[in-house]
């Protein structure tokens, strides 16, 4: 069953012609989905700032002139947290000395759920000792043999152009998995605690944030309904992602992964890990393979070479999707697609 597209339409509140709202105040946010469900609440009397864009790793983002003045003129501040964009945790700190500040993944109510050791039982070899881990789970046979293993091309040029600095290897995988909008249940708590500090803000346009507030969590509501009914029909998706992003996605839904290339965004899978998923996958017949538009997708291509999988692209951060309102009802519909393709 197909989902029905209901667009985010803005509320309409009765005024008298030639009526103007009061200065909204300067409102800054982290990535597009955020963004997207705040500028749902702030329909009609502003728009808020964006500092990542969807192109981009929230995990490796770096502050641009602009973007830093825009926190210099904050009045309010609204992100997932440090765990996803820990390099802006102190630029917020330095630079937006005025502006209050709403945490996404800390606020009361919030799913909240811890990165996982493993996806689909596949434990992460990413590591500089993972040769030394071949008995981990079934699935990792003949993972040993590939310490010697001469690479190809395409998996020299995968494994060479991902980012893989010393600090991806000292990236702590632990504590929570800050990918919480991929749970609508999230995004419907946050729409209204967003409405409520902007009217605590913003007195006089207080009924308008409240309403589209309203209106965004009816709507929201039946986005996450029409999900449901989507893999509530049957559809039992086959499916690697890129990384192990998607859990909050996956629990809400009743999705299984079988297994991820890398755990963490933060940390290039290496050639050896590769050339593992890749026999692994070999074997698993016509399953999907999820690529994202914010990483080198030489990677999955060098996953996918010689085997039966069908590669597909799945996007978090709505990189293709123009920001504002209906970015977020977009994104989780064009992935719920991407899963049920799988099916």
């Amino acid at each position: 069953m197909s989902i029905q597209i209901f667009p985010f339409c803005a509320v309409v509140l009765s005024v008298s012609v030639g009526a103007a709202w009061a200065d909204a105040p300067r409102i800054v946010t982290d990535i597009p989905p955020v963004h997207s469900l705040t500028a749902r609440v702030m329909e009609g009397v502003g728009t808020p700032d964006l500092l990542v864009d969807g192109a981009t790793s929230p995990h490796d983002f770096a502050l641009r002139p602009s973007q830093a003045a825009a926190l210099a003129e904050a009045d309010l501040v609204i992100w997932v947290g440090e765990a996803l964009t820990p390099a802006l945790a102190g630029s917020m700190s330095a630079l937006a000395e005025r502006a209050e500040f709403v945490e996404l993944m800390a606020v009361e109510g919030a799913v909240t759920h811890a990165y996982r050791e493993s996806v689909g039982g596949d434990h992460d070899h990413d590591h500089d000792h993972a040769a030394d881990h071949g008995d981990d789970t079934a699935h990792d046979h003949d993972s040993h043999a590939h310490d010697d293993h001469d690479h190809d091309a395409h998996e020299t040029a995968a494994h060479e152009t991902a980012a893989h600095d010393d600090h991806h290897h000292d990236h702590d995988h632990s504590g929570m998995d800050p990918h919480g909008w991929l749970d609508p249940a999230n995004a419907i708590l946050w729409t209204g605690v967003i409405a409520d500090r902007l009217a605590d803000m913003d007195p006089a346009n207080a009924a308008v944030y409240q309403a589209n507030a309203r209106a965004a969590e009816a709507e929201l509501t039946q986005l996450q309904a029409e999900i449901a009914e989507r893999f509530g029909a049957g559809v039992q998706p086959q499916f690697v992602v890129f990384h192990d992003a998607y859990q909050y996605f996956e629990t809400a839904f009743g999705l299984a992964p079988i297994g991820a290339i890398s755990l963490s965004e933060a940390e290039a899978p290496s050639a050896a890990r590769v050339a593992e998923i890749r026999d692994r996958i070999g074997g698993l017949g016509a399953i999907c393979v999820f690529a994202e538009p914010q990483f080198d997708p030489r990677i999955v291509a060098a996953v996918t070479e010689d085997t039966p999988a069908r590669t597909a692209v799945i996007d978090p951060l709505g990189a293709q999707l123009e920001p504002g309102p209906e970015l977020y009802p977009a994104l989780m519909r064009a992935m719920t697609e991407s899963f049920a393709s799988c099916g």
